[in-house]
């Protein structure tokens, strides 16, 4: 089957996608640092299943607009991009699946509009309703010493100023450092930390490639990120505590369309968030199937992509 590229007119500009197959819609959506590219290997699995699948470049990645404006990466603004590739696309409804921070911006998405999303499904991150501190203050108490990737990536420039000069070398590392057959292992440093006056890179894995990356697949991701810079996919790091004020009003508020969720044994992500994993029965009072998968890191789509496909495809095939 035809994989077909399109931009997407939307109301603050526009979203590059690519779409294979035909039937219901399902929507793809991708986490950090990552593209439309990271669902290569589910688009023609989904199509064949009888899905039009359709996998975006979040705004500020590959050939998605870049708005200058911190806030224009708010969740609620992407939100309405995914609505606007919906309407374009002539459907009214589509089922929604999302990747590490693509599962964030599918939970809100199927949250905030219901009358759109008919289904989500979550991999790798799994879904903790809108609560809390805010999240600036949570994430500076993490790690001592040493300082929280995320917390990292609040100040612009910054982390682009590492990432930058070396775009290739950068994502081979972290792409590394979360992956189960390469992350570092026992007691070595955790490479979601950076020591005092050091860099984040400086506790990733060199000289191997993870499994499911090939030189070539480092290649396309690297000269998407050489020609955009990193500043808009950063930018979603930096609209936390805006987001937190945005949606005070489904504080605590679970999802109740049908859902799906997987994380893999040895992602940090899903680890972390273990008790928002057992609270899926009130917060996720329509979930249909939840997976673990044994020896699997954080990429886990694109680690296990026929296990992925399958569940996927299984969980698609018996919603309403």
């Amino acid at each position: 089957m035809t994989i077909t590229h399109r931009l997407v007119e939307t109301a603050a500009g526009r979203v590059h996608l690519v779409e294979q197959g035909s039937g219901p819609l399902v929507l793809l959506v991708h986490g950090f640092p990552e593209s439309w590219y990271s669902w290569r290997r589910q688009l023609p699995a989904l199509a064949q299943a009888g899905y039009r699948a359709v996998a975006v470049d979040v705004r500020g990645y590959g050939r998605s607009s870049k708005p200058d404006d911190v806030a224009a990466y708010r969740m609620l603004e992407l939100v309405e991009d995914n609505v606007a590739v919906v309407r374009a696309l002539g459907e009214r409804t589509a089922v929604i699946v999302g990747h590490d921070w693509g599962s964030v911006i599918a939970a809100d998405s199927a949250l905030l509009r219901p009358d759109v999303f008919r289904a989500v499904g979550l991999l790798s991150v799994p879904y903790a309703p809108r609560g809390g501190p805010r999240p600036s203050e949570v994430f500076a108490g993490m790690g001592g010493d040493d300082e929280f990737y995320v917390s990292y990536f609040q100040e612009p420039g910054r982390a682009e100023a590492e990432i930058e000069p070396d775009v290739r070398g950068w994502l081979a590392g972290v792409y590394a450092a979360l992956s189960a057959d390469t992350m570092p292992r026992g007691d070595a440093p955790d490479p979601h930390f950076v020591s005092p006056g050091g860099a984040l890179r400086d506790r990733f894995p060199v000289g191997r490639l993870p499994a499911w990356l090939s030189e070539d697949d480092l290649d396309v991701y690297a000269a998407e990120f050489e020609r955009t810079g990193l500043r808009g996919a950063l930018n979603r790091y930096r609209n936390m505590d805006r987001d937190w004020e945005d949606l005070a009003h489904v504080d605590g508020a679970p999802i109740t369309q049908p859902s799906l969720f997987a994380g893999g044994a040895l992602d940090a992500s899903t680890m972390w968030m273990a008790d928002a994993v057992e609270a899926y029965p009130v917060t996720l009072p329509g979930l249909v199937s939840s997976h673990l998968l044994d020896g699997c890191g954080h990429w886990i789509q694109q680690e296990r992509p026929g296990e992925i496909n399958e569940i996927l495809t299984g969980w698609l095939d018996v919603l309403p």
